[in-house]
């Protein structure tokens, strides 16, 4: 069962499916039952519902689309899906989704009459002066409020949902983004008759017999151009400093007791009115006319553009790009492989401690951000987890060594594959949660659900520059601001996104020098779901993979005790010289330096001298330095030559002056070591312990088994449970694909068509009262066969198992056995009802209407 028939099952119940063809059920039916209502004659809609109800399939499905809060569940009609639509919720969502202009359109729809003629919002975002582009913008920005039901209404009386109106509309405690003020009405609604009339008479009209004539003729005064500059003309310069600085708000002002002259002046001829006893507050229309008629000081109806700031060759680019997403894959086998054994512990909260993320980033040479972005990354790719022990410590995973086991290319699509769509935020990584606490490393805190549209938005901004070009990011901000100006909060979360993004593509290899790389353009061609995003993965893989530097098998041995890898080095060789030596410094080249602790622990892993110097020879591109050789030799005639084991710890040689020397030396007195014999020396400590005291003396030990064998060391590595990625947190909810719109729209037309149907002998007001029609069952059974004989449609009410009751409309096919198979308009198929479940029946109008 697929995601859309689910849906629509969790509302709307059913019977069994028939076994009736349904295709030519549908075809005898089609008739009763019209999909989509033609608008072309409709009526002006009286309210929402009706507004929805005269729109196209498509656009319907362009709503859920914008909306799919309004899929959840599926509404079971037209004006349960406009009242759902209506809801505080659903509304602000909508509204956080809305670009600048449109929101500024929503803003200015607000604060007009209501309903608004299209001219009437034109004049308060173009204001007296007009402005082509915003009268360009305006027809889009209409439709798209349309399209998300947040506007309805023809172009003569454009209305507002009630709630958005309630959100955008200025109040004293929620001021406008107009900063306008309320109406003269509104700010005179609870003012004194006789107050009103001192108005009138300050202002030079004639006095009138009521209250309301008498706003109506002072909002009259107000929107009169010329009449309202001589009024102003008359004004005191004083008064008007007061008005210059109240036009764009806020609109109110405290006064005293005693107001100064010019706010005197102004009070008394109604230019600023009482919003409490110490408060004034400047009409609507007085700031509409300071404003030469703008609802907005900036109107913005178009998008900033996202400017250059320098441009390259595309192969610059691909280039330094691949560079870097080489020296991302070594940054994060360098860190699991630095937690090889087990790494830091989980803190009790969650995470990793500060402590252990300087340590790390210490390991690695990074800042503390950096290695946070890395962990965040290895994270979210799978490659890292906790064990889930008792001591519960972070360990690669198994996927890790699948991971390595891949081509270098592939390894570096599944980890931008992880980075796009991860919700996980390692730039929070040290700031403080709402409660004061430090957000860790790795903790549970870091989820943020913007984040993978903003970085798709901020990659897919930086294709709309010219190739390998890079964006000034301050307009590139800009731009993201205007397209979701509602989200932009105080700490304007999507800008800091937006900036994280720009350096994490960057540290991955996604871009270059600031501009889109093509395997980059590649990631952001296709959908969003998992499965064409590992295709995409692949895609890109293929795309990078000429530009990263083959993997070399040789090394350039020097006479300093070095060797200079000339390029990435294959695996085995990699893992062998890691043993062998240490990695002095990282580059365009590797450089590794011999040390007799180095050799001592390939000697320890298992290898002897000749097994050494035959490695070395074979992968040199030069001879085996003479120090080198030396050096191997001596610490492997050095090595083994103490024994330690377990007494808890002895050591043993058949050199008594060794050990004679050792007892004597200062350094071995934490160690407790006693003779027990000439050979032999014991102490309390762990092996491990002595084994280490003995190497910082300047020895060469090794471990033996119980029965005198040299024990091979090798680093255990220190594996998780297989887990699973951690999920993304969802912005919201998921976003319908077309099966479930396809489906979600049916079943809406179907269960509007059953509750709005014309039923014979129906009173007018009894169409949408939701009643169940109720019927005995002689009257039920008679109705349904004589339906199913004549190929009528009937409307009847259902209760499945659960108790859920619905309506339905239903064109039986066969009545046998105390069931009824027929085509459900409802849910678009051939189904098979009880007839005791059926509560009642009624026949349809010859002639229904919607």
């Amino acid at each position: 069962m697929g995601t859309g028939e689910r849906n629509q099952e969790a509302h709307v119940p059913e019977g069994t499916t028939g076994a009736t063809n349904r295709a030519a059920a549908a075809a005898d039916t089609a008739a009763t039952a019209p999909r989509t209502p033609a608008p072309a004659t409709a009526p002006a809609p009286r309210t929402l519902a009706e507004s929805l109800r005269a729109r196209p399939d498509e656009s319907l499905a362009a709503l859920l689309r914008a909306r799919p809060d309004l899929l959840s569940p599926v509404p079971g009609d037209l004006t349960q899906l406009a009242t759902r639509a209506g809801t505080r919720a659903s509304v602000v969502r909508a509204l956080e989704r809305l670009d600048t202009f449109a929101l500024q359109t929503a803003q200015v729809l607000a604060v007009a009459p209501d309903p608004a003629p299209y001219e009437a919002v034109r004049a308060l975002l173009a204001g007296d002066d007009g402005d082509l582009q915003v009268e360009r913008a305006l027809p889009g920005a209409l439709a798209a409020l349309r399209e998300q039901a947040l506007v309805w209404g023809g172009d003569d009386r454009l209305r507002l949902v009630r709630t958005a109106r309630e959100l955008l509309a200025p109040s004293p405690t929620h001021p406008s983004p107009t900063g306008l003020g309320p109406t003269v009405a509104e700010a005179t609604s609870g003012m004194s008759p006789g107050r009103v009339q001192e108005i009138l008479q300050a202002a030079g009209l004639p006095a009138t017999h009521d209250p309301v004539s008498a706003v109506a003729a002072l909002t009259s005064l107000f929107t009169d151009r010329a009449r309202m500059a001589e009024l102003l003309d008359s004004a005191p310069s004083d008064a008007l400093t007061v008005l210059d600085r109240l036009v764009w708000g806020p609109p109110y002002g405290e006064v005293s007791a005693d107001p100064p002259p010019p706010v005197r002046w102004l009070r008394d001829h109604g230019l600023l009115l009482p919003a409490s006893a110490r408060t004034l507050v400047l009409p609507r229309e007085v700031a509409l006319h300071l404003r030469a008629g703008r609802a907005h000081r900036t109107t913005e109806p178009t998008a900033p553009a996202v400017a250059p700031l320098r441009e390259y060759r595309p192969q610059v680019v691909d280039a330094a790009a691949a560079g870097q997403a080489f020296t991302a894959l070594t940054t994060v086998e360098d860190l699991l492989a630095e937690w090889n054994e087990g790494g830091p512990a989980v803190l009790r909260a969650g995470g990793l401690s500060v402590r252990d993320l300087k340590r790390t980033a210490t390991a690695l040479d990074l800042s503390e951000p950096v290695t946070a972005f890395w962990l965040e990354l290895a994270y979210a790719a799978g490659l890292l987890a906790s064990d889930g022990e008792a001591d519960e410590r972070y360990a690669p995973t198994p996927e890790y060594d699948d991971w390595l086991d891949l081509p270098p290319a592939e390894r570096w699509a599944r980890l931008a594959v992880a980075w796009l769509a991860a919700t996980r935020t390692a730039g929070l990584v040290g700031e403080q949660d709402t409660k004061g606490r430090t957000l860790a490393a790795l903790g549970p805190d870091l989820d943020r659900s913007p984040a993978p549209e903003v970085r798709h938005r901020v990659l897919a901004l930086l294709t709309t520059l010219p190739e390998a070009t890079s964006p000034e990011p301050g307009s590139l901000l800009a731009r993201l601001r205007w397209e979701h100006p509602a989200r932009s909060g105080p700490d304007d979360l999507r800008s800091r996104l937006a900036q994280w993004t720009l350096s994490e593509a960057e540290l991955l290899g996604v871009t270059g020098r600031g501009a889109l790389t093509t395997h980059g353009r590649v990631l952001l061609t296709g959908a969003a779901g998992a499965a064409e995003r590992e295709a995409l993965g692949g895609l890109a893989a293929q795309a990078l993979a000429p530009h990263l530097p083959e993997p070399v098998d040789h090394v350039l041995l020097q006479a300093d005790l070095t060797a200079v890898a000339p390029g990435p080095l294959r695996r085995p060789l990699a893992a062998m010289l890691g043993v062998l030596a240490d990695i002095e410094s990282k580059g365009g080249a590797t450089v590794y330096r011999f040390t007799a602790g180095s050799v001592r622990r390939a000697l320890d892993a298992g290898r002897t001298a000749s097994d050494l110097q035959a490695f070395l020879t074979e992968h040199s591109r030069t001879p085996v330095p003479q120090p080198l050789s030396y050096l191997i030799d001596d610490v492997a005639r050095r090595h083994g030559h103490l024994r330690v084991g377990a007494a808890s710890a002895y050591v043993r040689c058949d050199d008594e002056a060794m050990l004679g020397e050792i007892m004597a030396d200062k350094r071995s007195q934490p160690l407790r070591l006693r003779r027990l014999a000439p050979t032999v020396l014991a102490t309390t400590a762990e092996p491990g312990a002595l084994l280490d005291g003995l190497r910082s003396m300047g020895y060469a030990p090794a471990a033996e088994s119980a029965e005198g064998d040299v024990l091979i060391t090798r680093a255990d590595s220190r594996r998780t449970p297989r887990r699973s990625a951690p999920v993304p947190v969802p912005d919201g909810p998921p976003h319908p694909d077309e099966t479930l719109l396809d489906a979600a729209v049916r079943a809406i037309r179907a269960g509007d068509t059953a509750a709005t149907v014309v039923r014979k002998d129906q009173p007018e007001s009894a169409r949408t009262d939701g009643a169940l029609p109720r019927t005995s069952s002689a009257e039920t059974l008679a109705t349904v066969q004589a339906a199913a004989m004549t190929g009528s449609a009937v409307w009847i009410g259902y209760v499945n198992a659960e108790g859920a009751a619905s309506q339905r409309v239903i064109a039986p096919v066969r009545v046998e056995g105390g069931f009824v198979t027929a085509y459900d308009h409802t849910a678009d198929e051939v189904r098979t009802y009880p007839l005791h479940r059926i509560t009642g029946v009624s026949e349809l109008a010859d002639d229904p209407t919607p």
